[in-house]
C-alpha cells in the first residue's frame, strides 16, 4: 500500500517533479489547514467542546468539496498533533471516535467525488480500529487523481523531522546513503510529505497567529493567513477569498524582482 508515513527513500515523485511552479501560478496548488477554534466555537454557545469538533468536521467536506473549483490540486488539514494528547481523556477519547466514524461515514463520498485521501504522522500511538479504517480510505482512494487531501493525525513538524533523520541515519550505517551526498534535497526524500509538493499557502483559523509545529520544514517559503474566523465557522466563500488574494502576492523565494 502506498502510504506517506513509508517512504521510498531516493526516488522522485513524478507527479511532483513535474508541478508547475507556484510562482508562475495566480492561485495556489497546494493549501495547508490548521483548524483551530472548534472548541471556543462550542464553549461560546454553552455547548461542550466536542460539539465544536463535530461542526469542524463539517466544515472538511465544503471545504475539500470547493478545492477543485479554486484550481487547488493539494490541500493539507491539520487534524490532531502530537501535542493534542495533553488534552482531557476525554476529549481525546471523543476525537479519536469522531475520525472513526468521519472516515467510515466520507469514505465512500470521497471515492465517489475522485478525492484521493494519504495521512501523514506517527500511527504508533492510535488505534488499531482508527489505523485500519486510514489504511482502508487510502486503499479506497489509491487510484484517485482529483483533488490530493492530506489529513495529518498526530503529527508534528519536529516529531516528522526527527522520524525523517533517524531514517537516513540508519541508510547511512547500512552503507545504503553516502553522507557526503546528504543535502537539504535529501532530507525531505525522508519526511512524511515526499510525494507532496511543498504548500503555497497555509490558513489558521480562530485567530491565534503562531504555527503550532506544522509543516515546519515544507513552509519555508510558504504564504501564510492568520484570520479571526473560527473553523466551525469558515465557509468556501471565505476559502475562495483567501486563494484569490493570495493570488495578488508577491512571491520571490529569497530572490529580487527583475
Amino acid at each position: 500500500m502506498d502510504k506517506v508515513s513509508d517512504p521510498a527513500p531516493g526516488v522522485q515523485n513524478s507527479e511532483t517533479d513535474v508541478d508547475e511552479p507556484a510562482a508562475a501560478r495566480r492561485g495556489p496548488r497546494h493549501v495547508a489547514i490548521i483548524m483551530d477554534g472548534n472548541g471556543r466555537w462550542a464553549q461560546s454557545r454553552g455547548r461542550p467542546r466536542l460539539f465544536g469538533h463535530h461542526a469542524g468536521a463539517k466544515r472538511v467536506r465544503e471545504v475539500v468539496e470547493s478545492c477543485s473549483s479554486l484550481g487547488v490540486k493539494y490541500l493539507t488539514i491539520f487534524a490532531f498533533s502530537t501535542e493534542n494528547w495533553k488534552r482531557t481523556q476525554a476529549e481525546v477519547a471523543g476525537l479519536m471516535s469522531l475520525f472513526r466514524r468521519y472516515i467510515a461515514k466520507e469514505m465512500q463520498a470521497l471515492a465517489a467525488r475522485n478525492v484521493r485521501v494519504r495521512f501523514i504522522g506517527d500511527r504508533v500511538r492510535l488505534d488499531a480500529k482508527l489505523t485500519e479504517l486510514m489504511d482502508q480510505l487510502e486503499k479506497t482512494t489509491e487510484q484517485n487523481d482529483g483533488t490530493q487531501l492530506t489529513i495529518a493525525l498526530n503529527y508534528g513538524g519536529r516529531d516528522e523531522v526527527a522520524r525523517a533523520t533517524k531514517r537516513l541515519a540508519q541508510d547511512v550505517a547500512a552503507g545504503r546513503l553516502n553522507p557526503e551526498d546528504v543535502d537539504e534535497e535529501t532530507l525531505p526524500k525522508y519526511l512524511d510529505t515526499y510525494v507532496l509538493p511543498d504548500p503555497d499557502l497555509v490558513i489558521r483559523t480562530s485567530g491565534e497567529a503562531r504555527i503550532s509545529n506544522f509543516l515546519l520544514w515544507q513552509s519555508a517559503y510558504a504564504e501564510y493567513e492568520f484570520i479571526d474566523t473560527l473553523w466551525p465557522d469558515f465557509t468556501a466563500e471565505e476559502f475562495a477569498e483567501l486563494c484569490a488574494a493570495f493570488g495578488a502576492r508577491d512571491r520571490r523565494f529569497g530572490g529580487i524582482r527583475k
